[in-house]
């Protein structure tokens, strides 16, 4: 087994508060377990049962909402790692390991996934668990890549779920709500490399053209930036090469001094001086430029992201994105609100695991993000009203309102995965404050 960051159970029995990314939720847990194989897990669940607490497996606390949190036994993945097995287009990845780490032993067997997001420090099971999607024309998000789940049920048994069975089906994205996932088998495919492209197209110029962006790029990504025409188009393409990989200091420039650096320090001016954001956003807007890169899969399809901020993302029909991006617009100018950040969109095709925002129907993504230090509960709310009316899917790991009657509403499936709950986790051991907002 290849388990670089693998080491020796431990158990912390001392209270330790857990803090996510954003810095926006907290918890502190009656315990705190390292688990280094199943078995740990399994008694982790047992104990917790005999107990009357409650246990949670947490990944590495890039979720904006309290999906993660627990009063009782909190479980750390970090010894969970490494690719387990290999046959074939399959690997069995143990359920702590980090995209990022995923990633470097995948291009050391000359293999790849075909689609991810573009943060890659989530583990795969936290990943998997709150719906992480990326973009793709025709490749969905990591759930869609997932052939096989083994997971340790409220009962303290282990079981695996296969393409076919209810349970794969729901606990592919399942919240953490049915089980501990310990380990995750995904589809892979020969390494290969993207020809990423940025350019920078008029807010006018995008919406009217959006069927044609989407069927001409295999991942399509835009940003626009409020109080501008400004979007930053983004489009990756499978290349049968030459590698053209950005050079050190192009890659630097983009994606540490500017996208990191510079755009860090704007943040902050405009926190201190919120009259200064539209000048400070037009200023963004012109200093955008082109460039285009040929390089491996991963490393085209991931970005730095050293700022912290809030997010909030809906999952709408395709063909309302147009309206919503129109829409969202409105309501800013109309608020005269001053965001710093962009508005991000990306699309999926359908999903069939139950609880996916994508379930059923091609999606486009709507992400509205404000920096850490200003966070503004109205432009939030206003948005999820617009996305809401449109039939919108908030994003599991991202801030939203909705609770388990709105859910059950644009979601088909919804009412089947809850009946597997009530049957799998009568006692709900594996339950929390979220999910008992969102599931009931």
């Amino acid at each position: 087994m290849d388990d670089p960051l693998a080491g020796p159970a431990r158990t912390t029995r001392a209270a330790a508060t857990f803090v996510n990314w954003a810095r926006n939720q907290s918890g502190t847990p009656a315990e705190v377990r390292t688990p280094a194989c199943a078995e740990d897990v399994v008694r982790a669940v047992r104990d917790a049962a005999a107990s009357g607490r409650r246990v949670r497996m947490i990944g590495t606390g890039h979720s904006f909402t309290g999906v993660a949190l627990t009063d009782g036994i909190l479980l750390r993945p970090h010894a969970l790692t490494g690719i387990a097995s290999h046959a074939g287009d399959h690997v069995t990845v143990l359920a702590g390991t980090p995209l990022r780490v995923l990633n470097e032993l995948l291009a050391e067997r000359g293999l790849a996934l075909a689609n991810m997001g573009d943060i890659t420090e989530q583990t795969v099971a936290g990943a998997i668990q709150t719906g992480t999607h990326g973009t793709g024309r025709d490749s969905g998000g990591l759930a869609d890549q997932v052939t096989g789940l083994e997971l340790v049920l409220a009962d303290g048994s282990v079981v695996t779920a296969a393409p076919g069975e209810d349970l794969f089906d729901a606990a592919r994205v399942g919240l953490g709500a049915l089980g501990v996932l310990t380990t995750v088998t995904l589809r892979v495919e020969p390494a290969f490399l993207l020809h990423n492209r940025r350019r920078t197209l008029g807010y006018g110029e995008v919406l009217g053209s959006l069927a044609e962006l989407t069927a001409a790029n295999e991942h399509l990504d835009f940003f626009w930036l409020p109080q501008t025409e400004a979007c930053l188009v983004k489009t990756n393409n499978r290349s049968a090469g030459p590698a053209r990989p950005p050079g050190a200091l192009r890659h630097w420039l983009d994606t540490v001094f500017l996208e990191n650096t510079v755009f860090g320090a704007a943040c902050a001016l405009g926190a201190r001086l919120p009259g200064l954001i539209p000048r400070i956003n037009a200023l963004s807007a012109a200093a955008l430029g082109e460039s285009e890169s040929v390089d491996v899969s991963y490393k085209a399809f991931t970005a730095r992201r050293d700022v912290r901020f809030l997010e909030m993302e809906y999952a709408i029909p395709r063909e309302h994105l147009a309206q919503a991006l129109r829409e969202t617009r409105d309501l800013i100018e109309r608020m005269d609100w001053r965001i710093t950040f962009p508005v991000e969109v990306r699309v999926t095709p359908p999903s069939d695991a139950w609880l996916s925002t994508a379930y059923g129907r091609p999606t486009a993504y709507v992400a509205c993000h404000v920096y850490r230090p200003t966070p503004d509960p109205a432009y939030f709310k206003g948005v999820e009203e617009i996305m809401t009316r449109l039939a919108g899917r908030p994003h599991w790991g991202k801030l939203h309102t909705r609770d388990a009657a709105y859910l059950a509403g644009v979601y088909p499936r919804f009412a089947d995965f809850r009946a597997l709950r009530d049957r799998l986790d009568p006692d709900r051991l594996f339950t929390n404050d979220y999910l008992d907002t969102v599931l009931g």
